[in-house]
This record gives C-alpha cells, sequence and structure tokens, in this order.
C-alpha cells in the first residue's frame, strides 16, 4: 500500500529565503498529511547553514532531500546582471540534472512542485506524466501582479517606476508605483524579461499555484486571484491558500542560548529586535544611522549585525553571512559596543530569530520585510518597523503599515533616501512606548489566531521562516526591505497592516541616517504607534493561528489540493490500464 501514496517533488532555487519555504511544505505534506515527499535542492555550496540545514534533514525518514549542483554559468552572465538573471539562468541550466534525478526515481513522482525561480522545469513533469503546480511564498498581491504583468506590459508606456498613477490590477488594490519588484525598476534589464516569463509559466504551464498566505493576509487580492473574472481570465489556474507556513522554535536546540539569556532578564515588550534577513545588507553610512538611532532611542534591542555593502541591498544573497563574518563588528561608530551594553546586544551575522520573536521580552521587529520575517512576526505577535530593501518587500510593507495597521515605516523609502538617525529613534519610541505600538500588538495577535486555525492546530510542529516569525511571535517591525520582493513585502507591513514602520525613504535609494533610525527606533519600542502596532500584530497572529486550524481556510486548502492530486493519480493510473 505504501506504493499508492501520493509521492511529490518539490524543486527548491538557491538561497535561504527560497529553501526555507520549500523545506515548510515539505514537511507540511510529509508530517501532516502524510505523503512521500523529495526535495530537489539545487544548491551554491557556499551556505554552511544551508548545507547543515539540508543535511540534518537528510537523516530524517520523513523527507528525501537530492542536492542538485549548479552547472557552471560564468560564461553566461554579464557584468552586474542581477540576482533574478542569476537565478533563472542557474535554473535554467540545472535543468538536465533535475530530469536526471526525476528519471532515477522507481517509480517516478505523481507530482512536481516548482518554486518561483524554477518554472521552466514544468514540463519535465509532463515527460514523466506528473501533475506540476507552482509554489509561491509570496503574499497575494505579488503573485496578482506577476501574473498580470505580461498584461501591464503591453498597456504602459515607458517605466514603471515613473508613472503618476498606480498600478491596477483587477480586483486588488492599486500598486505604488514606487513598490514595484526590483526586476520591474528597469524594463531594459535582463531581469524584468525573465520575470515577465515567470509570471506566464506559472499560469500556462502548471496545474495550479500553491500560495503561502492565508485568508486575513491581503484578502482581497486573494479573493481577486480566486474569483475576479478579469483576474481569472489571466490567472486560469486554481489558487491554493495554504499558509503560513513558518518555521518554528526547535525546543532541542541549543543555538543562541547567550541571546535568549540576555532576553530572560529585560522586560516583556521592551526589546526591539533589528534584523534584515539572510540576503539583506546595508551601506555602510546607512549601518552609521541605523547604529546611532538605535542608541539615542535609548531603548533596549537585539540586532544582527552583517558587515555593511556598496549600493547592493541583496549584497549577502548567495553568502548568507558566512563564518567569516562572525566577529565584533568594527564597522560601528567608535565607542559603540560599550556605550550600548547596558541596554543593547550586537549579534555577527546570525540569530535565532523565531525564539527571539516568540520571547516574551521581544516586542517589536525592525525587518526587511521578507515575507519569512513578516510571517514570524506575526506568528510571534510582534508590530514592525517596515524597512524594506529589495525584491517586492516594498510591496509588503506596504499592506502591512497602510492595510493591515501593524507595520510603521520611515516617511520616505529607505532606497530613496538615507534614513537618518532622528527618524529612526522616532519610529523605534512610537512602536516600543506608544499608543500606536500597542495597538499593533493587539492587530498581530490577532492575525496569529487566524494563522493557527487556517493551518489545523498543528503550527507547533510544522517546523522553519521571517514576516511569518515576526507575526507568531507577535512583534511589530521596522521594515528595512533589501532585495527581492522585500519592499513590496514591507509596503503591504507597513502601509495596509500597520504592523511595521519604515524609513521614509527606502534603503536602496538613499543611506537611512542615524538621526530618522533613532526616531523609528524610539517610536516603535516607546512610542504609541510601537503600541498600536504590537496590538495589531498580536490580532493578526490569531488570523493565523485560525487559518490553520482543522476548519481554518489553509488547512482545507491544503486538503483541497491534496485530494485534486489524489484524484488525477487515479485517472492517470485508470488510462494507464485503458
Amino acid at each position: 500500500m505504501d506504493q499508492e501514496r501520493l509521492h511529490i517533488a518539490i524543486i527548491a532555487s538557491p538561497g535561504m529565503g527560497h529553501l526555507i519555504p520549500v523545506l515548510l511544505l515539505g514537511n507540511r505534506l510529509a508530517n501532516y498529511h502524510y505523503l512521500q515527499v523529495t526535495i530537489l535542492a539545487v544548491t551554491t555550496q557556499t551556505l554552511p547553514v544551508e548545507s547543515q540545514l539540508l543535511s540534518t534533514l537528510n537523516d530524517a525518514k520523513n523527507i528525501n532531500i537530492i542536492k542538485i549542483p549548479i552547472p557552471d554559468i560564468s560564461t553566461l552572465l554579464q557584468p552586474n546582471d542581477a540576482v533574478v538573471t542569476q537565478l533563472a539562468i542557474m535554473m535554467r541550466e540545472a535543468r538536465q540534472s533535475i530530469r536526471s534525478a526525476i528519471s532515477a526515481m522507481t517509480p517516478h513522482p505523481h507530482v512536481l512542485i516548482c518554486d518561483l525561480f524554477s518554472s521552466e522545469s514544468l514540463p519535465i513533469a509532463e515527460e514523466f506524466h506528473m501533475q506540476k503546480y507552482v509554489y509561491v511564498p509570496c503574499l497575494p498581491r505579488f503573485l496578482a501582479l506577476t501574473t498580470y504583468l505580461h498584461v501591464l506590459d503591453k498597456k504602459v508606456t515607458g517605466q514603471y517606476v515613473d508613472q503618476i498613477v498606480p498600478l491596477k490590477i483587477p480586483g486588488c488594490e492599486p500598486v505604488l508605483c514606487e513598490d514595484v519588484p526590483d526586476p520591474m525598476l528597469d524594463r531594459t534589464n535582463r531581469q524584468y524579461d525573465e520575470y515577465v516569463r515567470m509570471g506566464i509559466d506559472f499560469t500556462t504551464l502548471s496545474d495550479g499555484i500553491l500560495l503561502n498566505t492565508w485568508r486575513d493576509m491581503d484578502s482581497a487580492s486573494l479573493d481577486a486571484l480566486k474569483y475576479n473574472e478579469d483576474l481569472r481570465s489571466v490567472v486560469k489556474v486554481p489558487v491554493y491558500d495554504i499558509g503560513p507556513l513558518t518555521r518554528e522554535i526547535d525546543p532541542t536546540s541549543s543555538e543562541g542560548n547567550k541571546v535568549i539569556e540576555w532576553l530572560d532578564m529585560q522586560p516583556r515588550d521592551s526589546v526591539l529586535f533589528v534584523s534584515f534577513g539572510s540576503g539583506g545588507t546595508l551601506s555602510a553610512e546607512q549601518m552609521i544611522e541605523l547604529a546611532w538611532g538605535l542608541e539615542l532611542s535609548k531603548q533596549r534591542f537585539v540586532w544582527v549585525v552583517r558587515p555593511p555593502a556598496g549600493r547592493a541591498t541583496d549584497g549577502a544573497f548567495f553568502t548568507g553571512g558566512t563564518d567569516q563574518d562572525r566577529s565584533v563588528p568594527d564597522f560601528l561608530p567608535e565607542g559603540y559596543l560599550t556605550r550600548t551594553q547596558k541596554f543593547g546586544l550586537v549579534i555577527p551575522s546570525w540569530a535565532p530569530q523565531v525564539k527571539i520573536l516568540n520571547h516574551p521580552s521581544v516586542g517589536g521587529f525592525l525587518s526587511h520585510c521578507g515575507l519569512n520575517s513578516v510571517y514570524e512576526s506575526i506568528k510571534g505577535g510582534v508590530p514592525m518597523i517596515a524597512w524594506p530593501l529589495y525584491a517586492e518587500q516594498r510591496l509588503n510593507a506596504t499592506i502591512l503599515v497602510e492595510e493591515m495597521g501593524v507595520a510603521i515605516r520611515p516617511a520616505v523609502l529607505p532606497a530613496k533616501k538615507m534614513v537618518e538617525r532622528e527618524e529612526i529613534e522616532m519610529m523605534v519610541r512610537s512602536l516600543m512606548e506608544g499608543v500606536e505600538g500597542n495597538t499593533m500588538r493587539e492587530r498581530v495577535k490577532v492575525l496569529r489566531e487566524s494563522a493557527k486555525e487556517a493551518l489545523g492546530g498543528f503550527l507547533s510542529h510544522c517546523g522553519l521562516n521571517s514576516v511569518y516569525e515576526s507575526i507568531k511571535g507577535g512583534v511589530p517591525m521596522i521594515a528595512w526591505p533589501l532585495y527581492a520582493e522585500q519592499r513590496l513585502n514591507a509596503t503591504i507591513l507597513v502601509e495596509e497592516m500597520g504592523v511595521a514602520i519604515r524609513p521614509a525613504v527606502l534603503p536602496a535609494k538613499k543611506m537611512v541616517e542615524r538621526e530618522e533610525i533613532e526616531m523609528m527606533v524610539r517610536s516603535l519600542m516607546e512610542g504609541v504607534e510601537g503600541n498600536t502596532m504590537r496590538e495589531r500584530v498580536k490580532v493578526l497572529r490569531e488570523t493565523a493561528k485560525e487559518a490553520l486550524g482543522i476548519n481554518g481556510s489553509s488547512y482545507k486548502s491544503m486538503c483541497e489540493f491534496i485530494r485534486s492530486c489524489g484524484m488525477k493519480m487515479k485517472s492517470v493510473k485508470h488510462n494507464s490500464k485503458d
């Protein structure tokens, strides 16, 4: 009978931000729906934490891990090719290895799920008579924009960022032109063509789309993807909201004990957690302003510091912060560690984010608004200061701030203007001390509960991701998006959900100065705004719980997807007998 068990193969593209959502999906399917799961992980071999994670999972019996090496693509790249272009080429060149791996499986899997950057592998499924799906670990509005982009490409003249009127997508809130994902910033760049192709692939090559979200997270866009006639004429295939899938605390892990011991000594909701994800980086000037903003706010903080980069806000995407970074930072203001040692903790490169966001002393999260972080913040019940950096983070920030009320953000996008220390101080105080921060905390708690219900009450056992971890911990954010879709995430968190704040100008466009950073930190950690966001994040956390519950929307959607796969599997077997 075990041979009859539905076998699903999932392709993961390089980068921790891509691998973690795939591992979470695989874990969910294997451990809670009892399916056979194989993960085809295209790995760069440059991330120690990635290799360690894959090795640990490979020792488990419930998920099979197959590592797919990346072929040499150096001759295919052009100078200054963006991350999106590099990933697209990597996954294109890895197709033969992926095909060989699937061909070697006996019997072949019944279903192939491709992530965002591996959609060109979908035709492999047809060769082996497999069902084929795309997994999009992003908010519904990002998926709507991505799939509708080829229509906008024909309608809009000139650069999207130069448009005066927001971009209209049927059934969705308009997308501000400054919030478009990185590939849309320059239509002459190769990454734009890759991005348009991906959106077309999702709807023309797949049998359906799995979306890591739940009903209370941008519900209007989710409804549009499912029911709006104009958008459905483009999307065509079924959309399954199966989230939020996020990392869980590992009770057996001793990693980060120093941080947890420090947090244990701090008052409840008094600490601001500052982290820009596994791939985000700041310029040296912006890092100085952030340091001063945190210091001037006088709020307790835990700051995960990575060496500064140049203009690229996704400078650590393929390295993720290596062991070489794990030294006391020498790129902070002179005497900084000494002056802040009584109320701040600076950690090089990496920290146990899920543990931190779920610690009772953490009351705010300054985040780049990558979706993993957004969900982890919501599930922690923590409001945010939205600081989008790259990718779709700006859009995420706008939704979190403007629509959901669980975040605050700088007055101008950090990508446009450096966020100065005064504004940072103000935001931090608002989030951590103010009424707004408390209100956001309550909102995030409600979201957290709805997320739990959506997944069937199994959240405490799922394992692995960042916006979701903050939400789950009930922690509001300072949104500091760096790359990919993070600006979009940040915009959603700040503008729509109100669980984060962010710099006035995108960090990618202008260095965020110390004064603005100080202002943001004070606003988040001390201010009325920070308190309001904490309440919002708590509300969001509750809705996330509900979505994962036995009768929750995400649980039902996952079951619907699995039933569909099972019915199609039986049909294929019946036809083969004929």
